[in-house]
């Protein structure tokens, strides 16, 4: 059983035809972590109930069935760990289930163990994990990007029929480019943020890492919808299925043709939009004069974000707790040795651009830029169905490349980040590849598409899987 090209609905249709069972592709996908996960660092904990949760899966229902899926560590499950990734979590067990996890468990989902990933979510590369980093299944010596990383890596190893992740800024799309897989942002507010540890609370959304763009679709229909849990999410209603036979497809060069993108990527994105229009869609140009700005205004508004939600982590509540002379002591003991470098910086940032000052200057302006973006992204959605760019600047990089250059690496989220700014849902499929070091390194293709218009996305991203 070769368990990297099993997709959900290869799952569903062996599992119908009696060709094999979830104790089978389980059994398959235990061998392939066995044998690569000490290498990969992908999983933090594999599950020991996965043969518990087969034995109460009854009888077979439903496209989700028995699928084996590989679950980031920022989202709980009841009564697992869930360490988001940082020592100052380390052992913390959930004490209930994520309304997606909820909703996947009514669709008889197996969950095979929690994966490595930026610590908070918080990096491009999977390195800023405590608990060491993780690597690209294509070549070892690259990262699998992120902060998601883990989730891409059991995916493209064969250790997961898909996983779940969390984007806030790219942290799906960039690491499943990386990997050569899909993976999804949907709008904001359509899929609860309910038990999944914030980060930059308008920004962040959980969402799947799959193999095919139908699988992804199948995940996303099962774990979105309103939840009383989280009062940012959608109406039921709101996502309707109203793909056309052609689309207008826009193209922001100023954004995409700027000093620091790879040739090959643009070659290959640029050869994408020629399949596309030979697949009957029109390719129109499209200005968007602010959309640069966007990642100057994400590292604005989210680490004053960050730096609001991880108060809460405190060592007195639960999670790591350090002995101190006071009590402020212990704060700062706490979350001294807790938190890691990069997790420190962004709550400094964030703490400082809030501060009593600053707050005009910066958070202020950022929120108004924001705003103008939006703006902009809804004119053009009048003129095109959807945007395309490609999904990061370069193929993997190699670990340690761009650790110690904080601004290099910020520069990854620069054409994922604009969809968490306002908000609307992306998708990254796989187009393409660029050879380094001897080495065939996937690349991808993105498209942002307006609020609530998945349908577009799945229809678009299908057609480009078409042409790879």
């Amino acid at each position: 059983m070769d368990t990297k090209t099993l997709t959900i609905t290869k799952c569903q249709k062996g599992y119908s035809e009696g060709e094999f069972t979830p104790s089978d592709v389980v059994a398959a996908l235990s061998k392939n972590i066995n044998e690569k996960n000490d290498s990969l660092n992908a999983y933090l904990e594999v599950f020991e109930d996965v043969n518990e949760q087969i034995d109460n899966l009854g009888e077979q229902k439903g496209d989700l069935w028995g699928i084996p899926l590989g679950i980031k560590d920022n989202i709980l499950i009841k009564g697992k760990t869930a360490s988001g990734g940082s020592r100052i979590l380390e052992g913390y067990t959930a004490p209930y289930d994520a309304t997606a996890i909820k909703k996947l468990k009514n669709k008889k989902v197996l969950f095979l163990g929690r994966t490595n990933m930026d610590e908070f979510a918080m990096g491009s590369s999977t390195e800023n994990s405590a608990f060491g980093s993780t690597k690209n299944p294509i070549d070892e010596s690259r990262v699998p990007g992120g902060s998601s990383g883990g989730s891409a890596a059991v995916v493209a190893a064969g250790m997961a029929i898909a996983a779940l992740g969390s984007d806030t800024g790219g942290s799906i799309r960039q690491p499943a480019s990386l990997c050569g897989l899909v993976g999804f942002k949907p709008t904001y507010g359509a899929i609860s943020r309910s038990g999944l540890m914030a980060m930059g609370s308008s920004l962040d959304q959980i969402g799947p890492i799959t193999k095919t763009v139908k699988d992804t679709q199948i995940l996303f229909d099962a774990m979105s919808g309103n939840d009383p849990l989280d009062s940012t999410t959608l109406p039921d209603d709101s996502f309707k299925d109203e793909r056309k036979d052609a689309y207008t497809i826009g193209v922001p060069r100023d954004l995409i043709e700027q000093e620091g993108i790879d040739d090959d990527v643009l070659e290959q994105f640029n050869s994408s939009l020629e399949s596309l229009k030979e697949k009957g869609h029109t390719i129109k140009e499209i200005d968007l004069e602010h959309a640069d700005y966007a990642l100057a205004a994400y590292y604005i508004v989210m680490p004053a974000e960050v730096s609001s939600n991880l108060a809460r982590y405190d060592g007195v509540k639960f999670g790591l707790h350090e002995e101190g002379e006071n009590l402020l002591d212990e704060y700062f003991k706490t979350r001294g040795v807790g938190f890691g470098e990069e997790v420190r910086r962004r709550i400094i940032l964030g703490t400082y651009v809030l501060s009593s000052g600053y707050y005009d200057a910066y958070y202020n302006k950022a929120s108004a830029l924001r705003s103008t973006i939006r703006s902009e992204f809804d004119v053009a959605f009048k003129e095109v169905d959807a945007i395309a760019t490609p999904t990061t600047p370069t193929p993997a990089f190699k670990i340690g490349e761009k650790i110690d250059d904080p601004l290099a690496m910020y520069l990854e989220d620069i054409f994922t980040v604009p969809a968490n700014i306002i908000g609307v849902p992306a998708i990254s499929v796989p187009s393409g590849t660029a050879k380094r070091d001897g080495v065939v390194l996937p690349l991808g293709f993105q498209l942002i598409a307006p609020h609530t218009h998945e349908s577009t996305l799945f229809a678009l991203g299908e057609d480009i899987e078409d042409g790879v």
